[in-house]
C-alpha cells in the first residue's frame, strides 16, 4: 500500500478533531454565555450492515466466494449547534468498511462546517459554509451515506461511483448558498471550492496505487442550481464541477501527471402520493495527462455518458419497492470497449456496465430499515478494483443479491 495514504488520513484525523473542539469549544462558550443555546445541541448517529452474495466477481468483499461477503458496515455519528442564531456548527465522523478498500474501516471525518447565514427572511435565506463540505450533485450525494435516505441499498452507480468515492464525496474549502423561494416553487443554488479528496481508490482506477509518488487533490470548483416546483411534486436539478487532482512522483516513479474530472448531470424527479419517477443523466469528461516517454500510454481524454430511471412504489405504512435500469459508458466513442480491449488487452466488458435491479424496502420502526434488492448486470465497469485485482478474471454477465439492516438513534 501506499505509504501516503496513511498521511492523507492523519491529515482527515486532525481536521476531525478540529471541527470537533469548534463544536465543544463552542458548545463550552455556549454554556457560559447563554445555558439556552445548549438546547440547540444535537447528536444523532447511524449503523448499517449489509451481506452481499454474486454467482461471479467479487463486490464489497469475497461476496462471490460462496459464503458472501459482510464487508459492508457503515457506522456514523453527527452533531450540531447552533452557538448564534445565524452561525451552524456541525459535522459527522463516519467509519466506513466497504470490502479491501475499507477493511480497516478508520473513523474519518464525513464533512465538518462552520455555517453562517448572513440573510433569512420569509422569502430568502443565503450563508457560507467553511470546512469540509458535500459536494452538492445529483440528488443523493449529500446524504449519500445515510441509508435512509438513499433510494436502495447502492446508489445507481452510474452517477455515484462507489469505486472513486473518495472523490466526489467532499471537499475542503467553502461554499455560498442561496434559497429563494418563488411563486410556483422554491429555488436554491450552492457553489463551492476546495480540494477534494483524492483517496487510494482513485489512484486505483489510475492504475497508479502501487507507484511510488502520491496523489493529491488540487482547488477544485462545483455547483448546483435546484428547483422544486409544488411543495417537490416535480423536482429538476443541474449540477457541474471540474475537480483536479496531481500525481507527484518521485524519483523512481513514471513521472509526475495532472487528472481532471468535469461532470454534468442533470437530475429529474416527479412525485405522487404513492409513487415516484426519478432520472439523471450525466456526461463525464476525464482526462490524465503529463506522463512522457514510455509512460506517455498512461494518458487519455475520453468523455463518458451514464444514466439510470427509477421507479419507486410506495404501499402499506411503511413499505416501497422499486425498479431502476442503470447503464454506464466510460467512452461515449466506444460504447462496447472493443477499441480499449485492442489497445490494452483488457476486457472490453470493463467499460460499460448495465445494470436492471428490483429492490424492497421495510422500514418496521422509524428507525429501523431492512433493505433487499437483486441486481443482474452486463459489464464491470463499475466493479471495485480492490476486490477484483485481476480485470481478466472478471465474468461480463453477473448477477448480485444484497441485504441490509440499519438502525439509527
Amino acid at each position: 500500500m501506499n505509504p501516503n495514504i496513511h498521511t492523507r488520513g492523519r491529515r482527515a484525523s486532525g481536521l476531525a478533531l478540529s471541527i470537533a473542539a469548534l463544536l465543544f469549544s463552542s458548545a463550552a462558550a455556549a454554556t457560559q454565555d447563554d445555558r439556552g443555546v445548549m438546547d440547540t445541541l444535537q447528536v444523532h448517529g447511524f449503523v448499517s450492515q449489509g451481506f452481499i452474495i454474486t454467482d461471479d466477481n467479487n463486490f464489497f468483499g469475497p461476496s462471490s466466494g460462496g459464503g458472501g461477503s459482510l464487508k459492508f458496515t457503515e457506522v456514523g455519528v453527527n452533531a450540531s449547534l447552533r452557538p448564534l442564531p445565524n452561525t451552524l456548527v456541525s459535522g459527522q465522523v463516519l467509519s466506513r468498511r466497504a470490502g479491501d478498500e475499507g477493511e480497516d474501516a478508520v473513523p474519518r471525518l464525513d464533512h465538518g462546517v462552520l455555517d453562517y447565514q448572513f440573510l433569512s427572511d420569509e422569502n430568502r435565506s443565503a450563508g457560507i459554509q467553511l470546512g469540509r463540505f458535500k459536494n452538492p450533485f445529483g440528488f443523493h450525494n449529500q446524504t449519500r451515506d445515510v441509508a435512509f435516505t438513499r433510494p436502495g441499498i447502492l446508489l445507481p452507480q452510474s452517477i455515484y461511483f462507489d469505486r472513486t468515492r473518495s472523490l466526489g464525496l467532499a471537499a475542503d474549502g467553502g461554499s455560498a448558498y442561496l434559497s429563494q423561494r418563488l411563486a410556483s416553487g422554491d429555488l436554491r443554488v450552492q457553489v463551492g471550492v476546495g480540494r477534494p479528496q483524492a483517496g487510494r481508490d482513485l489512484a486505483q482506477v489510475l492504475v497508479l496505487d502501487e507507484q511510488p509518488g502520491s496523489i493529491d487533490g488540487r482547488t477544485s470548483a462545483i455547483g448546483q442550481i435546484l428547483y422544486e416546483h409544488d411543495g417537490g411534486r416535480f423536482v429538476a436539478a443541474l449540477s457541474a464541477a471540474r475537480v483536479r487532482a496531481r500525481f507527484n512522483s518521485r524519483s523512481s516513479g513514471p513521472g509526475d501527471g495532472d487528472f481532471e474530472f468535469e461532470p454534468y448531470i442533470l437530475s429529474l424527479q416527479y412525485n405522487s402520493e404513492d409513487w415516484s419517477l426519478t432520472g439523471e443523466f450525466a456526461l463525464r469528461k476525464s482526462s490524465l495527462s503529463g506522463f512522457e516517454g514510455p509512460q506517455s500510454a498512461r494518458n487519455f481524454d475520453v468523455t463518458g455518458e451514464s444514466g439510470y430511471l427509477q421507479y419507486t412504489r410506495r404501499f402499506l405504512a411503511d413499505w416501497q419497492w422499486f425498479l431502476r435500469y442503470d447503464v454506464l459508458y466510460l467512452d461515449r466513442d466506444d460504447r462496447d470497449g472493443r477499441d480499449f480491449a485492442e489497445a490494452t488487452q483488457l476486457p472490453a466488458h470493463s467499460r460499460f456496465a448495465k445494470d436492471l435491479t428490483a429492490g424492497v424496502q421495510w422500514r418496521f420502526h422509524p428507525q429501523v430499515l431492512l433493505s433487499a434488492e437483486y441486481h443482474r448486470v452486463d459489464g464491470t465497469g463499475w466493479l471495485p478494483g480492490a476486490d477484483n485485482p485481476d480485470p481478466g478474471a472478471t465474468e461480463r454477465r453477473w448477477n448480485m443479491l444484497l441485504l441490509q439492516t440499519s438502525l439509527r438513534f
